[in-house]
């Protein structure tokens, strides 16, 4: 990512005729969060920061001690197309949350990755992610969900509808300078995806928020409503967030070994097999909701049992074989992350657990290259073959006496969190949903 200034900042303002700056950062949960200044106060904003009430954010301080500050990175400075005419532009910049005295908030998620990424840094290595964003596209966001079309995986027009939608969301995210690298539509009805390119953890963590947004925005300027919940629609795949991640030592793929049968080196294996062994520990953090758990189920390609392939995709953990021989190209894809995680939280507990592996020399088990979806229960116990949590309650207890996860996280995110997720559980369990009024009222 090039470099600015604070006064590149200014001139890039004055050149491109923007009226209004919007400071960004995210909640623990990973909404995003939003004010604006005019161009009069940006200045003092670069430099100094902006004061703000933390109090209200999901997440972030007590009313005793909630004064917080915004502070704009320079290097994310972009104008937002879908904002701007050629009288008045709006730009945004992400925000890094300080407290009074200039110290980092323990409890900005971005923070947090940061933390992660420079303990990697600390190992001579830098943490590179490419994830891939599935969504759905609908009439409206009340009801029902009723679905535009009914294509398939990578079909063409006429099925696919959306056609023109992905071409304007893919413009206006090359317009602000992140790259995709392709887009189509997914295997459900009304469902699509569009995979950036791979940046550093941080930078990606920027874009992925940058991205949900552009595709709500371009979708409510057609009329219809973008979805990054991970089950809509009953009967269908869910929409998952494959996480594409590798580690490098300067140019060097660290993942690389031209000399392995699997041209994995012993790092990109540690990395993998801590990725394995904490994976129900992460779980709570990549996929967070409720609702999460009704994608991760057996029989609509999202990938529930701890294993790892080179050409499985009933596998949790893939290394892709499109490049065998490109050693850049060497990755390990972790498959059960969602998108309507918080990216920040998702990569550093991602990382966390490939780092455990590396640092304590953790050996991979084989691959599993046979349908684990075919499987049966004592044909999975005999392979050693383990599944991920089967619901929030599940993967809360996974999660509430981690030791990674915690130093992944810091003590405030990760008490705040798990007190989030907990409220959140026992909201769902106590309701009665329509299913249990349909099965049960006229039986009972």
């Amino acid at each position: 990512m090039a470099t600015k200034t604070a006064q590149d900042v200014l001139k890039l303002c004055k050149d491109k005729k923007v009226k209004f700056i919007r400071l960004w950062f995210t909640d623990v949960l990973g909404f995003l969060k939003s004010f604006a200044v005019t161009i009069p106060e940006l200045e003092t904003a670069l430099n100094e920061g902006m004061g703000f009430d933390g109090s209200s954010i999901e997440g972030f301080a007590r009313i005793h001690e909630s004064d917080m500050i915004a502070l704009p990175d320079p290097n994310t400075f972009t104008v937002l197309p879908w904002r701007s005419d050629d009288e008045m532009a709006v730009g945004r910049m992400f925000c890094d949350v300080m407290t009074p005295n200039g110290d980092h908030y323990t409890g900005d998620p971005r923070w947090a990755l940061k933390r992660m990424v420079k303990k990697a840094q600390d190992m001579g290595l830098t943490f590179y992610i490419g994830p891939e964003l599935e969504f759905f596209f609908f009439k409206n966001s009340v009801g029902q969900p009723q679905i535009i079309d009914r294509g398939g995986y990578f079909d063409l027009t006429p099925l696919d509808v959306a056609s023109d939608l992905r071409r304007d969301i893919v413009l206006s995210l090359e317009a602000m300078g992140i790259p995709v690298e392709y887009s189509h539509h997914e295997v459900a009805p009304s469902q699509h995806e569009i995979d950036l390119r791979y940046a550093e953890a941080v930078e990606m963590a920027d874009r992925a928020m940058t991205y949900r947004l552009t595709v709500k925005e371009i979708a409510l300027k057609h009329g219809l409503h973008a979805t990054f919940m991970p089950k809509p629609l009953f009967g269908q795949n869910g929409s998952g967030m494959h996480v594409h991640q590798s580690l490098f030592r300067g140019e060097e793929n660290a993942f690389y070994d031209v000399d392995d049968p699997q041209h994995l080196s012993k790092v990109g294996k540690a990395y993998i097999a801590g990725l394995l062994k904490h994976a129900k520990e992460i779980c709570l953090v990549v996929a967070q909701w409720v609702n999460s758990y009704k994608r991760l189920v057996p029989g609509y390609e999202a990938p529930v049992y701890i294993s790892w392939a080179r050409r499985n995709r009933s596998a949790l953990v893939r290394v892709p074989m499109y490049k065998p021989d490109k050693a850049k190209a060497t990755r390990a894809e972790f498959r059960c992350p969602d998108p309507a995680c918080n990216p920040y939280l998702a990569f550093a507990v991602m990382l966390a657990a490939g780092l455990e592996g590396i640092k304590n020399n953790y050996e991979l088990p084989e691959a599993i290259e046979e349908d684990i979806f075919e499987m049966n229960l004592s044909s999975r116990n005999q392979a050693g073959i383990e599944s991920l949590p089967g619901s929030l309650d599940e993967a809360i207890a996974a999660t509430e006496n981690s030791k990674i996860v915690r130093e992944a996280l810091g003590d405030h995110i990760f008490d705040n969190f798990l007190k989030n997720k907990k409220i959140e559980w026992d909201q769902y369990r106590s309701q009665i949903t329509e299913w249990e009024l349909e099965k049960y009222l006229p039986v009972l």
